[in-house]
């Protein structure tokens, strides 16, 4: 049931990220709101590698992220961002679509090393805090950077304030 319930968001959210990446333009890719924000396509990148994460949170019950190593790429080209978040996503969806309901509720730990950053707490918690409610605080983020741009914002549950807003 929850395992169901996890894999519908996934292909529901999926889409709007999508859409939200289609929608950081190349010229863009180097805007940071202050010294101490990513680029656009840093965030972009970062939001493309969060899917990867999937496999080792879904797959193992000690996830050792200096012991992973993923490929990002060039945060200065979109296009092989959006190929990665591609790629990624199918990796993503082939984990949890290959998880039991009785491993969702198995206790999941994240460590950096020696560092345990995360957890234990049961690997369903994970997967909704870590991976989907993580992805959706960077795709805010990521709005703003839109916004601050001047480029259009998706719409991603309806219309946005671009495509309805006084005048529309």
């Amino acid at each position: 049931m929850i395992l169901q319930s996890l894999i519908a968001e996934f292909e529901h959210e999926v889409n709007s990220t999508r859409k939200l990446l289609q929608a950081v333009p190349e010229k863009d890719l180097e805007y940071k709101p202050s010294q101490i924000s990513w680029s656009m396509g840093e965030l972009a990148q970062h939001i493309a590698t969060i899917y990867y994460w999937y496999v080792g949170t879904l797959k193992q019950d000690v996830y050792d992220m200096a012991a992973d190593t993923f490929e990002r790429g060039d945060p200065g080209d979109i296009k092989a961002t959006l190929d990665l978040f591609e790629r990624n996503v199918e990796k993503a969806r082939t984990a949890l679509t290959s998880v039991s309901e009785e491993s969702l509720q198995r206790q999941w730990t994240m460590k950096v090393g020696d560092q345990t950053v995360l957890g234990p707490m049961p690997r369903a918690a994970v997967v909704r805090g870590f991976l989907f409610n993580h992805i959706y605080h960077h795709r805010g983020e990521m709005i703003v950077y839109l916004r601050a741009t001047g480029n259009k914002v998706p719409g991603m549950y309806g219309p946005t304030y671009e495509e309805s807003g006084p005048g529309k």
